[in-house]
């Protein structure tokens, strides 16, 4: 049942993005080069759609209790509008952001989805969030709706990152047994892996805000029922599973404050853009990126099973390889190396 979801979804999304691709032009959902792009020509974007239809559908047909997961399709149908207009119409930030609180808020509240407590490493009692459990799953989903969309940058990237985070979350859903995570983990997967025959370099589609914001969307959901109200430990796994564009996020933030730039300003400094200037070539840096991705996920399973202090360890040693290879690579600017400088391993010209 699992393995007929995810080729469903498949089949259905390498069936659809075609005809979505020709309805972005229709509505003039398309991308045009600029000083911040990669590509040369105007392209269809808005191929999230292709996407969010193919999942809809799977799920119809796959789910019994669909009233009960009604919350978090409408959300999800929120998101995918949020998406569609600003495809369409370049939406300034403010509506993007309040349509995105919007459909966090459908999830919590409707849906009953919150991190109400965690416990502490090395104190039996546990951390209780009260009147600040709904802020904090709310801050949760927006946060991860817009790190995937950060890194939506690449022809394949964000599908390809999104879709590595998946098969961790499927993965770790199946070991502890919970199959409606597992299945809707599945199903996402099928669909962005059909979608992404026609994403991947050289892309003849985008999936534009309307995949990236329903992936982030998805993939924020689905950590939060895969791992809520569990131990510090398990609350940190789906931060792991997310290393990639949570640590792509948190340095362009730094990057901005260093540089006296404001936070939600856009930039060409990303991972994606720095591993380019480096001298990989598009393909090279995107594959190079899904290797991390699977890293941060191996890490993440591995991460799991280990005991407290292994746990300690496994987090303080990726803290050190990030934070170094941010500075080898320039992520916030060239001359952030605090790290390298202590070491003394900064090149000497």
């Amino acid at each position: 049942m699992l393995i007929g979801a995810l080729l469903v979804a498949f089949l259905l999304s390498i069936f659809l993005t075609p005809f979505v691709g020709k309805l972005a032009f229709k509505l003039g959902a398309t991308d045009k080069p600029n000083e911040r792009k990669v590509h040369s020509k105007i392209m269809p974007r808005m191929g999230g759609l292709a996407i969010f239809l193919s999942f809809f559908i799977t799920f119809l047909l796959f789910t019994d209790d669909f009233w009960g997961q009604l919350p978090l399709l409408v959300g999800a149908l929120i998101i995918i509008l949020i998406g569609m207009a600003d495809d369409i119409y370049e939406l300034r930030a403010a509506p993007k952001f309040l349509g995105q609180i919007l459909a966090a808020l459908i999830i919590v509240l409707w849906g009953g989805l919150e991190v109400e407590f965690i416990n502490l490493p090395f104190i039996t009692d546990t951390l209780e969030f009260g009147m600040l459990s709904t802020p904090i799953t709310i801050l949760w989903i927006v946060s991860i709706i817009n790190a995937i969309n950060l890194i939506d940058g690449l022809d394949g990237l964000a599908g390809g990152v999104s879709t590595i985070a998946l098969v961790t979350i499927a993965t770790m859903a199946l070991i502890k047994g919970d199959l409606f995570v597992a299945m809707v983990a599945l199903i996402v997967i099928g669909s962005t892996l059909g979608f992404l025959k026609y994403n991947f370099h050289p892309a003849k589609i985008f999936m534009g805000d309307t995949g990236a914001l329903f992936l982030g969307y998805i993939i924020a959901v689905l950590s939060l029922l895969g791992f809520k109200n569990v131990t510090m430990i398990s609350l940190i796994v789906p931060i792991i599973i997310l290393g990639v564009p949570i640590s792509d996020t948190f340095f362009a933030i730094i990057r901005r404050l260093v540089n006296k730039q404001p936070i939600s300003a856009a930039d060409k400094s990303h991972l994606h853009h720095c591993l380019i200037n480096l001298g990989f070539t598009h393909k090279q840096t995107v594959l190079l990126i899904y290797a991390l991705a699977a890293c941060f996920g191996l890490a993440a399973i591995i991460f799991s099973f280990a005991t407290m202090w292994g746990a300690l360890i496994l987090v303080a040693g990726l803290l050190l390889i990030i934070e170094i290879f941010v500075e080898k690579i320039g992520l916030v600017n060239s001359n952030y190396q605090p790290l390298l400088k202590m070491l003394n391993f900064k090149n000497k010209p």
